[in-house]
C-alpha cells in the first residue's frame, strides 16, 4: 500500500509501526461554530482511511480530538454573551450529531484539550527545562531557532517567516516564527493556573499532548486538511521533536481544498456552506460520493450540478440493487467477483484512490442491471457492490434504503414499464418511448437515460 507523505513528498510504502495495527490521528474540529463543508472532507478522507483499513484486516486505533479552548470559541462566547463552556457544548453536540448524519464512524477515542490541561502544562514545562522554550510575562513561546529540523514538513525556514499575513508581529517573541504554548489571560477570559501565572494553552501543544496520550510518542499516521500543514502540524512536530527526540508521527497526509463554484469558500462572497446545510438538502451518501470522486489530494469544486450528480450516482446503486432484488437474496460470495476486489483493493493500495475504486462499484451496478446476464451472477455483483461500498461508508442504512422507495409491488410495475420503454427505444418506437416516459413523470417518477440505461426515482 502506498500513501503519499506530505513529510518526504512523495508516495511510500506504507508500514505500520507493530504488524497488524494502525495508529491514526486526524486533527479534529474547533468547536465555536458550525463545521463547514471543507472540513466534512477531512473528516470523510479519514473515515474512509480507517475503514479500508479495517476492511484489510488492521486493527485501528483511530483518535480524533475536539479542541474546546481556543481563541475563536472565546470570541464566540463574547459575541453570544453566554460561557465559553456553554459554546463548547453546543457546538461539540452539532459535531458529533452532524458527524453521525455524515456516517462517519465514531473514533476509538475523542479527547478533549480541557480534558488534559494537567498533561499539557507538563509538556510545557518540561519544553521549557530542555531549553526549547522561554517565558515572557506570563506567555511562553517554542523557540524554533533552537530545533534544526524545524521547516521539514511544510518546506517553510525560519528567516523567511517575517511578521505579515500569516505571522502576527509579536515584540516579545525572540523570533518571528516562534510560536504560543501558554497564553497569559486577559480580563473576562477563561484560565487555568500554571507555573508562568493563569493563563490556558495554545493550539499546537493541545495536539500534541492529546495525540500521544492515547498513541503514544510516535504514531503511523497523522492526518488533516492541506491548511494544517502550517503552522498547526510543523508546530506539532517541533514539539514533538524537542519533548523526545522522535517524530510525532512517520507518515503525514493531508487532503486537498474545497472552493464553492470556483471561488474560495467565504462568509463575504456569500458562498460560505455547513456540513448542516448541505445535509438538510442531500442525502449523506451524495456529500460522501462527491468527495470520494476526486482523489483526496485533489482540490475540488462544489457546484449544485456536481452534488446532483452524486445524488443520481447513488440512487443508480440502489436502482441496481433493486434489479436483482438484493433483499431476497439468499446466497453469499462465492468469489466470482473476485476480480472486482482486487481492482479495488489496487485503487485503494495507490494512495487511497477512490475515484478508481468508485470506478469498480459502477462497473458491478452495470452487470446488476444487465439481464443478459445469468441470475446468479448479477446476485454476486450486487453482494460485491454492498462489500466494496460499504468499505467507502455507503449502505449503512441499506434496508430501509431499499425499503423506502416504492412498495414491492409498485416497484416492479416501475421495472415493467422501464422494460416496455426499452422495447420501444430499440425499435426506434420513439413515441411510445417518450409517452412511458411522459407518464411516468406525471406519476411522480423522474427518468434519467445514462450510458448504463435508465435510471428512476421519485421527484422530491
Amino acid at each position: 500500500m502506498l500513501l503519499y507523505n506530505t513529510l518526504k513528498r512523495a508516495k511510500e510504502e506504507f508500514v505500520p509501526l507493530t504488524p497488524g495495527r494502525v495508529k491514526i490521528y486526524a486533527c479534529g474540529p474547533t468547536v465555536y461554530n458550525y463545521f463547514h463543508i471543507g472540513n466534512a472532507r477531512a473528516f470523510l478522507t479519514f473515515d474512509v482511511l480507517r475503514r479500508y483499513f479495517e476492511f484489510r484486516g488492521f486493527k485501528v486505533d483511530y483518535v480524533q480530538n475536539i479542541t474546546d479552548i481556543e481563541d475563536k470559541i472565546i470570541a464566540q462566547s463574547l459575541e453570544e454573551e453566554v460561557p465559553f463552556r456553554e459554546i463548547a457544548e453546543k457546538y461539540t453536540r452539532a459535531f458529533l450529531e452532524d458527524s453521525a448524519a455524515l456516517g462517519i464512524k465514531k473514533p476509538t477515542h475523542q479527547p478533549r484539550a480541557t480534558e488534559l490541561l494537567p498533561q499539557i502544562i507538563a509538556a510545557i514545562e518540561a519544553l521549557v527545562k530542555k531549553g526549547f522554550a522561554y517565558e515572557v510575562n506570563g506567555d511562553v513561546y517554542f523557540d524554533t531557532s533552537a530545533l534544526p529540523e524545524y521547516g521539514q514538513l511544510s518546506g517553510k525556514k525560519i528567516e523567511d517567516q517575517l511578521p505579515g499575513a500569516r505571522v502576527l508581529e509579536n515584540v516579545q517573541k525572540r523570533n518571528p516564527a516562534d510560536f504560543t504554548l501558554w497564553k497569559a489571560g486577559k480580563p473576562g477570559e477563561p484560565v487555568w493556573k500554571s507555573p508562568w501565572g493563569e493563563g490556558r494553552p495554545g493550539w499546537h501543544t493541545e495536539c500534541v499532548v492529546m495525540s500521544q496520550k492515547f498513541l503514544g510518542e510516535t504514531f503511523d499516521i497523522h492526518g488533516g486538511g492541506s491548511d494544517l500543514v502550517f503552522p498547526h502540524h510543523e508546530n506539532e512536530l517541533a514539539q514533538a521533536l524537542a519533548l523526545t527526540g522522535k517524530p510525532l508521527a512517520r507518515y503525514w497526509m493531508h487532503n486537498g481544498f474545497l472552493n464553492i463554484d470556483g471561488d474560495k469558500m467565504s462568509k463575504s462572497l456569500n458562498n460560505f456552506f455547513t456540513a448542516r446545510d448541505i445535509l438538510a438538502q442531500h442525502s449523506a451518501e451524495a456529500i460522501r460520493f462527491f468527495f470520494l470522486s476526486k482523489h483526496y489530494r485533489s482540490p475540488i469544486d462544489f457546484t449544485r450540478e456536481l452534488i446532483e450528480e452524486s445524488e443520481r450516482a447513488v440512487s443508480n446503486f440502489y436502482s441496481a440493487l433493486r434489479a436483482v432484488d438484493y433483499k431476497n437474496i439468499i446466497c453469499s460470495l462465492d468469489g466470482s467477483c473476485q476480480d472486482s476486489e482486487q481492482a479495488f483493493t489496487e485503487a485503494m493500495d495507490d494512495d487511497l484512490n477512490t475515484a478508481r475504486a468508485l470506478a469498480v462499484l459502477f462497473e458491478l451496478a452495470r452487470k446488476c442491471k444487465n439481464e443478459q446476464l445469468p441470475r446468479s451472477q448479477r446476485e454476486q455483483a450486487a453482494l460485491m457492490l454492498v462489500r466494496l461500498g460499504e468499505v467507502l461508508g455507503f449502505f449503512t442504512d441499506l434496508c430501509q434504503r431499499l425499503s423506502e422507495a416504492l412498495p414491492d409491488l409498485s416497484r416492479q410495475l416501475v421495472e415493467l414499464l422501464l422494460r416496455y420503454r426499452r422495447e420501444a427505444r430499440a425499435n426506434k418506437d420513439w413515441a411510445l418511448s417518450d409517452k412511458i416516459r411522459d407518464d411516468l413523470e406525471h406519476l411522480g417518477i423522474e427518468l434519467r437515460d445514462t450510458p448504463d440505461g435508465c435510471e428512476w426515482k421519485l421527484k422530491d
